[in-house]
Order: structure tokens, then sequence, then C-alpha cells
């Protein structure tokens, strides 16, 4: 089943699978969007090292939410939930056994990373009879998921609006200077490894074992908070494009693969999910996802793998491989 990850790469706007997905799918009935213009040169994004714990806020547009409650977007309807492979996706999400938990989030959030920008790849390329890109400043003035808009902090550290194609500009490249930051993502290994430490020892943190900070916890759960935005985003905003490229079910596919991960790491809370909230309902009841673990409270800052937490993988392994 993880062949289709490997598929994902190079996978854009140019995609040849149109109808054969759509073929058993009715039509969604939606009005197209309207001419575009191109968009205006967007400034220098902000600095990388911009504090994570205060780098966005996110507002609540009240009459969006009436809105969407009245005509339920087609994404969040069980026709359009499917996915391009047949499994269950947390053979992919639980961690190896002998692999130390900060290695693999860390492995993840690069995967998951990779994965994403093939989606936001769709809707950057330049359309090739308007060269306007699907999301830009006309289409997408703001950063917006059904009710729910996301802000930036500027440098002087206040909340600012921008627009959606350059706050996911902005998300990129601070995630690719959080990655590429041998300070935070050590490439480096260890020649020995250091004494084991017990969970509940306080100079222990997630992935100390490895060599990460003692900041990497939250900075992983931070970059993780944004990826899920541009997720959320696109499907909002920009489902329709997905589905006339017959990509839909590549973007689910994606989707659930990191909502997987999140929610079994802790890394996303309930809150977070929100915006997608009935799409996950719908693969919790088709048991394509798994039930957030009961003890997952947000992810440890101190413990590299509670001992309650290898236990809930070992039995979820064990009940896969039933």
């Amino acid at each position: 089943m993880a062949s289709w990850i490997s598929n994902m790469r190079g996978f854009g706007r140019q995609s040849n699978k149109t109808q054969q997905n759509k073929a058993s799918t009715p039509s969604p009935t939606m009005q197209s969007p309207a001419s575009l213009t191109p968009a205006s040169s967007q400034q220098m994004p902000l600095s990388p090292g911009l504090s994570a714990t205060a780098m966005s806020f996110e507002n609540r547009d009240p009459s969006a939410e009436n809105l969407s409650n009245q005509r339920p977007p087609f994404f969040f309807r069980e026709q359009y939930a499917n996915l391009i492979v047949k499994g269950n996706f947390m053979t992919l999400a639980a961690k190896p056994v002998l692999i130390e938990e900060g290695e693999w989030l860390a492995h993840q959030i690069v995967e998951q990373n990779r994965l994403l920008d093939g989606m936001l790849k769709i809707v950057q390329e330049a359309d090739r009879n308007t060269g306007v890109p699907i999301c830009n400043q006309q289409t997408c003035p703001a950063m917006s998921a059904g009710a729910m808009t996301y802000t930036w902090l500027d440098a002087k550290r206040e909340s600012v609006r921008v627009p959606a194609p350059q706050y996911i500009s902005y998300v990129q490249k601070w995630i690719a200077g959080k990655i590429t930051d041998p300070t935070i993502f050590p490439t480096d290994t260890f020649i020995s490894a250091p004494p084991a430490l017990s969970s509940s020892d306080p100079n222990n943190w997630l992935g100390k074992a490895s060599g990460f900070p003692p900041q990497f916890a939250n900075d992983i759960r931070n970059i993780y908070r944004q990826m899920l935005r541009c997720y959320a985003h696109i499907y909002h905003a920009h489902w329709l494009e997905f589905w006339h490229l017959g990509a839909y079910k590549e973007l689910n596919t994606c989707f659930i693969h990191f909502v997987n991960v999140g929610r079994l790491f802790g890394l996303l809370g309930d809150k977070e999910l929100e915006p997608m909230a009935p799409l996950l309902d719908i693969w919790l009841e088709k048991g394509w996802m798994a039930p957030r673990p009961t003890s997952s409270g947000g992810l440890s800052t101190k413990s590299a793998n509670p001992p309650q937490q290898q236990q809930q993988q070992q039995q979820q392994q064990q009940s896969m491989n039933a």
C-alpha cells in the first residue's frame, strides 16, 4: 500500500488522470471561478526564525459558518471521500519498534511536507491559458478555510491578514527553514548512543536520544499546525479544481495519512481539525481512521516515548497484523 507515496512524486496540475476517477462519481454543480487577473508580486516572506508559538492566529467568520451550514461542501459528502488505495493507514503512521520516536517524527515531518508541496503545486502553478495560478490574491484575498480565517504575525508581532498565496508561501519557506536547520533537524549521527533516560526524567525530552533539541516537540507541532491550515484552505477554496483534474482522491489520500500521523502522536488537536471535521467523521465511520488515543492530550516535550503510548502503538500494530 505504501507505493502510492512514491507515485505522488512529480504529481502536478499537468496530470493526465482526468475522467477515469470521475466515472462513478456525480459531477458537483458548483459555479466555475470568474476570470482571473495576474496577482501582484509578493513581498519577501517573514523570517523563519519568528517565534512559532505566536506565529499566527485564527478568527471565525459567523456569516461564512452559517453559509457552510446551509450548503454542505461536496468534499464533506461520502461519495467524494474515497481514496486511491485501500487498507489501514495506521500501518504507515505507526512507529517501527526499533526506531526512536524523535527520528520517526522527523522523518514524518519531511515526508508530510513533501506530499503537501505536491498538492500545493496544483494550485500554485500558472494556468497555461491565463498565466494565473488557481490560488491568487483575487480569488483568495485571505487565508481561510470555511468560517475560519488565519492571520500571520509580522516582524512587529502584530496580526496581519494576508492573501492565501502569500500566507502559503510564508509557511513553505518557514517550514523549509526549520527542516534545513541542523540545530533543529540534526543530520549528524551519534558515534555512541547517550545513556537511556526514563520518561519521567525532567532532563529528558522528545528526540533527545537522537540529538534533537529541547524545543523539537514544539517546533514539529507548530509545523504540523501550519500544514493543516494549508490542507484546509485547499479543500475549502480549491477542491473543485482537484475534482476537475481527477485528483481529489489523491488529495484525500495525502490528507488522511497526514491526519493519522497527527492524531496518533498528538501533533493535532480537535480545535485545529475542526474545519475538516465532517470529512474526518466520514473516514472514522468507514473505519479508515483510528480514533484519537484516549490518553493523547498533546505531544509531551519531556517524554521521548511514554510507556502508555508505546503500549497503545504495539496494540494497534498487533490488531493490524491480525
